[in-house]
């Protein structure tokens, strides 16, 4: 279930991009979330998800993308040394990196806070249950968000079940 969607302050339905299309493709309105990131996924009617779009035989797409890095050029001389290249190295140091608890933690707190922001931006308590949410205070959030409609507290439950030390 990466995707959940909401009308307001109502949950829908979560599962696939697909799923969650179908859930709320005739509710003007509604929101799909993407669970990993906490961002709105914008669909385009024309071109709607389907139900198939998992893996296909054959070779994948692996998704690369040319970008510009500027590094010093001590850094160049690292990478040049390195077994690969410096794409294969920068790779590795990418994914060493986002492997980190912590920085999982982090990801997991920004998906938290995108949802919350897109939703109850503006409810009693959002600055402080953020506030809270960043400083790894549990209790504090959760206590904050209380009161909050209860499909958005039990979705921002689900979200940040790994965004606090255990």
């Amino acid at each position: 279930m990466r995707y959940s969607t909401f009308s307001g302050f109502d949950h829908l339905g979560s599962g696939s991009l697909h799923q969650a299309y179908v859930a709320s493709r005739r509710i003007e309105g509604a929101l799909i979330f993407d669970r990993e990131t906490g961002r709105v996924v914008d669909i385009d009617p024309r071109f709607p998800p389907s139900d198939d779009d998992g893996p296909r035989p054959g070779r994948p797409k692996l998704g690369v993308v040319p970008r510009e890095v500027t590094l010093l050029p001590k850094h160049w001389d690292w990478l040049a040394t390195q077994p690969g290249g410096a794409s294969v190295a920068l790779r590795k140091l990418v994914e060493e990196a986002s492997r980190n608890p912590k920085a999982q933690m982090r990801q997991r707190r920004d998906a938290a806070y995108r949802f919350a922001t897109a939703l109850v931006g503006n409810a009693p308590g959002y600055e402080e249950a953020i506030r809270a949410l960043y400083a790894g205070q549990k209790d504090e959030f959760a206590a904050h968000i209380e009161a909050w409609p209860a499909d958005v507290r039990a979705e921002l439950e689900t979200l940040t079940e790994e965004a606090f030390d255990s």
